[in-house]
């Protein structure tokens, strides 16, 4: 059940959920690991980032328009490789 509901919610939302694993690592390196201050600073980091991926998206190319979930990965994925070769 869980898979199905996973897998639902990836087909229904896409590569925007990225941003719910940018926006808490990216907030933990900014604020450390307390909660208090966490969730909140992830809560708008990722809103910031779904807002610039979309104005990026929207600009980058004038007439047409890239979708926000290629631009979110686009700036996630060098983060995440980043962070994997940090933690060696």
């Amino acid at each position: 059940m869980a898979a199905v509901l996973a897998a639902l919610s990836v087909v229904a939302v896409g590569a925007v959920g990225f941003v719910g694993l940018v926006a808490p690592h990216l907030a933990r390196a900014l604020v450390g690991a307390r909660h208090g201050r966490l969730i909140p600073v992830s809560m708008l980091l990722g809103a910031l980032l779904v807002s610039v991926a979309d104005i990026l998206g929207r600009t980058l190319i004038a007439p047409a328009q890239l979708p926000a979930g290629l631009m979110i990965a686009l700036i996630g994925a060098p983060y995440f490789v980043w962070l994997l070769r940090r933690s060696r």
